[in-house]
């Protein structure tokens, strides 16, 4: 983000869910260890969307990493867009890549990625992932901690 970030619009505020993730507002904060390199995680272990096909829930598991650099996303505002994907219909690659993608866009971090652990519907989970490139060299980057399905074992 070149400007100078506005105002937080949740932070210490009521807030209702946005009733999609296009109207949903994205607020960022200034780093407070802007010139540092280190890692963000946020687990979504509960996100959930709609199938277009059937109009069904699908759920997953998200997880994001990034490294900031002059902004942060705040977490309540990160909490209400996942929120607003209840009642979105798109396919989990649409979903997963798409959350990544306006992230990176808005934030301008270092680095992102996320990791979108689905699970089966129809007898076939599906993950996915992307990321905006390379890591930083240095950066610590963990694995993300989530156990592939495993069905009855």
């Amino acid at each position: 983000m070149s400007e100078t970030p506005k105002p937080p619009l949740h932070l210490g505020q009521t807030s209702t869910l946005p009733s999609s993730p296009e109207e949903a507002v994205l607020d960022y904060v200034p780093n407070p260890r802007a010139g540092t390199l280190y890692l963000v995680r946020f687990a979504a272990p509960e996100f959930t969307s709609l199938c277009p096909v059937t109009g069904q829930p699908d759920f997953a598991h998200l997880v994001i990493d990034y490294a900031p650099q002059a902004t942060i996303v705040e977490s309540k505002s990160l909490k209400l867009f996942l929120g607003a994907f209840r009642n979105h219909c798109g396919f989990h690659e649409d979903v997963t890549v798409g959350i990544g993608q306006r992230l990176f866009d808005e934030m301008q971090p270092h680095w992102l990625r996320i990791g979108g652990y689905w699970y089966p519907r129809g007898g076939i989970p599906i993950d996915v992932f992307w990321q905006s490139g390379a890591a930083p060299e240095g950066l610590w980057v963990p694995e993300q901690g989530v156990q592939g399905y495993r069905g009855r074992g």
